[in-house]
Protein backbone atom coordinates (compact mmCIF):
# COMPACT_ATOMS: atom_id res chain seq x y z
CA UNK A 1 0.00 0.00 0.00
CA UNK A 2 2.99 2.43 1.09
CA UNK A 3 4.40 1.72 -2.78
CA UNK A 4 1.45 2.58 -4.56
CA UNK A 5 0.90 5.56 -2.51
CA UNK A 6 4.36 7.17 -3.09
CA UNK A 7 4.09 5.72 -6.95
CA UNK A 8 0.47 8.11 -7.16
CA UNK A 9 2.65 11.01 -5.26
CA UNK A 10 5.73 10.20 -7.88
CA UNK A 11 3.41 10.87 -10.56
CA UNK A 12 1.88 13.29 -9.47
CA UNK A 13 4.93 15.06 -8.99
CA UNK A 14 5.94 14.71 -12.26
CA UNK A 15 2.94 16.35 -13.33
CA UNK A 16 3.33 19.05 -12.04
CA UNK A 17 6.73 19.88 -12.71
CA UNK A 18 6.10 19.07 -16.05
CA UNK A 19 3.24 21.64 -16.27
CA UNK A 20 5.38 24.55 -14.60
CA UNK A 21 8.16 23.85 -17.01
CA UNK A 22 8.86 24.90 -20.72
CA UNK A 23 9.45 21.72 -22.30
CA UNK A 24 12.10 21.18 -25.31
CA UNK A 25 10.50 19.97 -28.15
CA UNK A 26 11.72 18.48 -31.63
CA UNK A 27 13.92 21.40 -33.32
CA UNK A 28 14.55 19.81 -36.59
CA UNK A 29 11.81 22.02 -38.07
CA UNK A 30 11.46 25.96 -38.03
CA UNK A 31 7.98 25.64 -38.64
CA UNK A 32 7.41 22.82 -36.29
CA UNK A 33 9.03 24.94 -33.78
CA UNK A 34 6.92 28.44 -34.11
CA UNK A 35 3.94 26.04 -34.61
CA UNK A 36 4.34 24.31 -31.11
CA UNK A 37 5.47 27.72 -29.36
CA UNK A 38 3.90 30.53 -30.41
CA UNK A 39 0.29 28.48 -30.14
CA UNK A 40 1.03 27.07 -26.48
CA UNK A 41 -0.25 29.40 -23.39
CA UNK A 42 2.57 30.06 -20.93
CA UNK A 43 2.74 32.49 -17.65
CA UNK A 44 6.45 31.55 -16.53
CA UNK A 45 8.82 34.49 -16.07
CA UNK A 46 12.38 34.93 -14.42
CA UNK A 47 13.58 38.17 -16.30
CA UNK A 48 11.93 41.39 -15.44
CA UNK A 49 12.24 44.72 -17.01
CA UNK A 50 10.67 48.04 -17.09
CA UNK A 51 6.97 47.67 -18.14
CA UNK A 52 7.37 44.10 -19.05
CA UNK A 53 8.37 40.75 -18.04
CA UNK A 54 9.69 37.43 -20.09
CA UNK A 55 10.74 33.76 -19.30
CA UNK A 56 14.18 33.41 -20.27
CA UNK A 57 15.12 29.91 -21.10
CA UNK A 58 17.67 27.20 -19.60
CA UNK A 59 20.82 27.98 -20.90
CA UNK A 60 20.47 31.89 -22.33
CA UNK A 61 22.00 34.51 -20.40
CA UNK A 62 20.77 37.90 -19.70
CA UNK A 63 23.61 40.63 -20.01
CA UNK A 64 22.34 44.03 -19.80
CA UNK A 65 19.74 46.73 -20.63
CA UNK A 66 19.36 49.89 -22.87
CA UNK A 67 16.34 51.40 -21.80
CA UNK A 68 13.98 48.87 -23.36
CA UNK A 69 16.51 47.11 -25.10
CA UNK A 70 18.05 44.01 -23.55
CA UNK A 71 21.29 42.48 -24.52
CA UNK A 72 20.90 38.08 -24.43
CA UNK A 73 23.80 35.54 -24.81
CA UNK A 74 24.06 31.84 -25.74
CA UNK A 75 26.28 29.76 -27.14
CA UNK A 76 28.16 32.09 -29.15
CA UNK A 77 25.10 34.26 -29.96
CA UNK A 78 23.79 37.38 -28.81
CA UNK A 79 20.12 38.13 -29.25
CA UNK A 80 19.31 42.00 -29.00
CA UNK A 81 15.41 42.13 -27.61
CA UNK A 82 13.54 45.03 -28.22
CA UNK A 83 10.55 46.54 -26.39
CA UNK A 84 8.03 48.04 -28.61
CA UNK A 85 5.89 49.55 -25.86
CA UNK A 86 4.19 52.35 -28.16
CA UNK A 87 2.76 49.32 -30.57
CA UNK A 88 1.46 47.44 -27.92
CA UNK A 89 -0.19 50.24 -25.83
CA UNK A 90 -2.10 51.19 -29.15
CA UNK A 91 -2.64 47.41 -30.54
CA UNK A 92 -1.12 48.58 -33.73
CA UNK A 93 -1.02 45.11 -35.77
CA UNK A 94 2.27 43.86 -37.95
CA UNK A 95 2.13 44.40 -41.56
CA UNK A 96 4.66 42.17 -43.74
CA UNK A 97 5.23 40.65 -46.80
CA UNK A 98 6.82 37.61 -47.05
CA UNK A 99 10.24 37.18 -49.36
CA UNK A 100 11.08 34.46 -52.00
CA UNK A 101 14.56 35.70 -51.48
CA UNK A 102 15.00 35.36 -48.30
CA UNK A 103 16.10 32.07 -46.62
CA UNK A 104 13.10 31.83 -44.89
CA UNK A 105 10.51 34.41 -44.44
CA UNK A 106 6.80 33.83 -42.56
CA UNK A 107 3.90 36.08 -41.85
CA UNK A 108 2.49 35.28 -38.29
CA UNK A 109 -0.95 36.17 -37.86
CA UNK A 110 -3.49 35.03 -35.42
CA UNK A 111 -5.87 33.60 -38.29
CA UNK A 112 -8.40 30.62 -36.69
CA UNK A 113 -6.21 28.09 -38.76
CA UNK A 114 -2.82 29.63 -37.54
CA UNK A 115 -3.43 29.56 -33.88
CA UNK A 116 -1.16 32.43 -32.97
CA UNK A 117 -1.98 35.16 -30.55
CA UNK A 118 -0.76 37.90 -32.47
CA UNK A 119 1.15 39.04 -35.26
CA UNK A 120 4.20 39.02 -36.42
CA UNK A 121 6.69 37.65 -39.07
CA UNK A 122 10.07 35.80 -38.68
CA UNK A 123 12.41 36.64 -41.72
CA UNK A 124 16.00 34.87 -41.75
CA UNK A 125 18.71 35.96 -44.53
CA UNK A 126 21.90 34.27 -44.79
CA UNK A 127 25.23 36.81 -44.35
CA UNK A 128 28.57 35.87 -44.98
CA UNK A 129 27.83 32.18 -44.16
CA UNK A 130 25.87 33.09 -40.91
CA UNK A 131 21.97 33.83 -40.68
CA UNK A 132 20.73 37.22 -39.73
CA UNK A 133 17.57 36.87 -37.53
CA UNK A 134 15.00 39.24 -37.36
CA UNK A 135 11.91 37.64 -35.59
CA UNK A 136 8.72 39.90 -34.71
CA UNK A 137 6.12 38.63 -32.42
CA UNK A 138 4.00 39.80 -29.41
CA UNK A 139 4.63 43.96 -29.88
CA UNK A 140 8.46 43.03 -29.43
CA UNK A 141 11.28 42.01 -31.55
CA UNK A 142 14.60 39.84 -31.50
CA UNK A 143 17.45 40.15 -33.55
CA UNK A 144 20.40 37.56 -34.08
CA UNK A 145 23.34 36.61 -36.04
CA UNK A 146 24.16 33.27 -35.66
CA UNK A 147 25.64 29.98 -37.49
CA UNK A 148 23.82 27.00 -39.41
CA UNK A 149 24.20 24.65 -36.71
CA UNK A 150 23.03 27.19 -34.15
CA UNK A 151 20.09 28.87 -36.30
CA UNK A 152 17.06 26.50 -34.89
CA UNK A 153 18.03 26.78 -31.01
CA UNK A 154 17.93 30.66 -31.87
CA UNK A 155 14.69 30.26 -33.33
CA UNK A 156 13.56 28.15 -30.16
CA UNK A 157 15.20 30.33 -27.37
CA UNK A 158 13.50 33.11 -29.19
CA UNK A 159 10.07 31.88 -29.90
CA UNK A 160 10.05 31.32 -25.63
CA UNK A 161 10.78 34.68 -24.93
CA UNK A 162 8.52 36.43 -27.56
CA UNK A 163 5.80 34.59 -26.88
CA UNK A 164 5.84 34.49 -22.75
CA UNK A 165 6.55 38.60 -22.82
CA UNK A 166 3.56 40.25 -20.03
CA UNK A 167 3.19 44.17 -20.37
CA UNK A 168 2.55 46.13 -17.09
CA UNK A 169 -0.15 48.54 -18.37
CA UNK A 170 0.09 50.95 -15.50
CA UNK A 171 4.14 51.28 -15.93
CA UNK A 172 3.31 51.92 -19.49
CA UNK A 173 0.68 54.28 -19.45
CA UNK A 174 3.80 56.42 -17.03
CA UNK A 175 6.25 55.85 -19.53
CA UNK A 176 3.77 57.25 -22.20
CA UNK A 177 3.63 60.80 -20.45
CA UNK A 178 7.57 60.84 -20.55
CA UNK A 179 8.57 62.81 -23.71
CA UNK A 180 12.25 60.81 -23.35
CA UNK A 181 10.20 57.70 -23.07
CA UNK A 182 8.40 58.95 -27.05
CA UNK A 183 11.69 59.48 -28.23
CA UNK A 184 13.64 56.61 -27.43
CA UNK A 185 11.34 54.24 -29.80
CA UNK A 186 13.40 55.28 -32.79
CA UNK A 187 15.73 52.87 -31.47
CA UNK A 188 13.75 49.65 -32.63
CA UNK A 189 14.51 49.62 -36.10
CA UNK A 190 18.18 51.15 -35.65
CA UNK A 191 20.45 48.41 -33.96
CA UNK A 192 23.36 46.81 -36.11
CA UNK A 193 23.54 43.59 -34.42
CA UNK A 194 27.25 43.21 -35.82
CA UNK A 195 28.58 46.85 -34.62
CA UNK A 196 26.27 46.19 -31.78
CA UNK A 197 27.91 42.59 -30.77
CA UNK A 198 31.80 44.15 -31.15
CA UNK A 199 30.64 46.99 -28.79
CA UNK A 200 29.81 44.70 -26.12
CA UNK A 201 32.94 42.60 -26.70
CA UNK A 202 34.83 45.39 -26.08
CA UNK A 203 33.12 47.15 -23.33
CA UNK A 204 32.95 43.25 -21.15
CA UNK A 205 36.84 43.46 -21.98
CA UNK A 206 37.46 46.44 -20.71
CA UNK A 207 35.35 46.17 -17.83
CA UNK A 208 37.37 42.69 -16.79
CA UNK A 209 40.62 44.96 -17.25
CA UNK A 210 39.58 47.20 -14.87
CA UNK A 211 38.82 44.61 -12.06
Amino acid sequence: MKKIKLIILLLLLTFVITGCTIVRIDTSSIDNILSIVLTKSNNLFNQVGQGYKYYLPSGVTYIGSDDLNDILYSNGTYYYLYIDTINYHYKTDVSYKEKNDAYYSRFLSPRISDKYKYYGYLEINEIDDNYYVEFVYNYAKIEAQTTKEELNNVILNSSYILSTIKYNDEVINLFLDDDYFKNRTGKYNNYNVKDTSTKFELEKENSIEEE
